[in-house]
């Protein structure tokens, strides 16, 4: 018998437990939420088309030399050609700093030893501009309470005085008829 209930509750563990664990279900929705009716097939149709036409959209064309460079000889020789001087320094890209893109361009090409530095680098500066952001939030929160408390004990302090005021005069005279 106790071989019998072991097989059961395993079967039972298996079925519905281990399930529930590998892939949990989500909490059912509230009952004012209306489900949506089930999309056809060209309704799905024109959103995939839509959303390829969005993401296709929003890729930038220009992604840089060391990706695309027999692209850029062409428009280099042609920016030569026409580039204009100011102050001894040619006009663009040349002066300032490379952009993230081509940073991880080159630490890819580099391999994985020289990719790890590079995603360290921007996990950090997101991680620090998060921490930033957090420590800004919480400082302005605090001001806005202190200011919100300040209001509210003045407002109370202005009540008090006002209840003060009319216990202290004389109530007035009833009408006379």
């Amino acid at each position: 018998m106790k071989f019998r209930v072991v097989c059961r509750k395993l079967y039972d563990y298996v079925r519905y437990d281990l399930k529930e664990i590998a892939f949990p279900s989500s909490l059912p929705d509230p009952p004012h939420i209306k489900k949506r009716p089930k999309l056809t097939w060209h309704d799905r149709w024109c959103i995939l088309k839509e959303a390829t036409r969005l993401y296709g959209s929003s890729w930038v064309r220009n992604i840089g030399p060391e990706l695309r460079p027999n692209d850029y000889k062409k428009e280099e020789e042609d920016k030569d050609d026409e580039a204009s001087t100011y102050n001894g320094e040619k006009k663009g890209k040349s002066s300032s700093e490379p952009s993230l893109l081509e940073d991880l361009a080159v630490a890819a090409r580099g391999g994985a030893e020289t990719l790890k530095p590079a995603l360290q680098k921007i996990y950090m500066t997101r991680a620090s501009t998060y921490t930033n952001a957090m420590k800004n939030f919480v400082e302005t929160y605090q001001e806005g309470l202190k200011d919100q408390l300040q209001e509210k004990a003045e407002e109370e302090s202005r009540q008090q005085q006002k209840g003060s005021e009319a216990m202290k005069s004389p109530p007035p005279p009833p009408p006379t008829s």
